[in-house]
């Protein structure tokens, strides 16, 4: 399953969407917006997250290589959209799987993938 949406994720609603039929280990990874110094001495206001070009095939490209290169039931990425401030959910990479060493390994390279993403533009904004 992928998502791409403005509006926040909410973990407890995307634990009851991965699917768990057969599988005995779920692995969900949230990444957050963070302070972190700029260049120029500043702290991170905010983000601003686009979409260029078609991120609904490449988050799908990216699932599908996932679930070929391992034992997994299903995945789910998510990438949000807009203005994100400090501690909001900017995406979500989570699998299932009947083990949990493929479970936690499709999620890493997961993880990994998203943020290699080509159609996702990010705008930091310092403060």
């Amino acid at each position: 399953m992928v998502i791409i949406s403005p509006e926040p994720i909410d973990p407890a609603k995307m634990y009851d969407l991965l699917a768990s039929s057969g599988a005995g280990s779920l692995v969900f990874h949230y990444a957050v917006v963070k302070a972190m110094a700029g260049a120029g001495g500043g702290t991170t206001r905010y983000i601003d997250y686009a979409t260029s070009g078609d991120t609904e095939v490449e988050l799908n490209e990216i699932a599908g290589s996932l679930t070929a290169e391992f034992a997994i039931v299903d995945v789910m990425l998510i990438r949000r959209t807009g203005r994100l401030c400090l501690g909001d959910i900017i995406s979500l990479v989570a699998a299932s799987s009947p083990n949990s060493e493929d479970a936690f390994e499709a999620c890493k390279q997961g993880i990994c993938r998203l943020k290699k993403m080509k159609t996702i533009i990010k705008s930091e904004v310092l403060g």
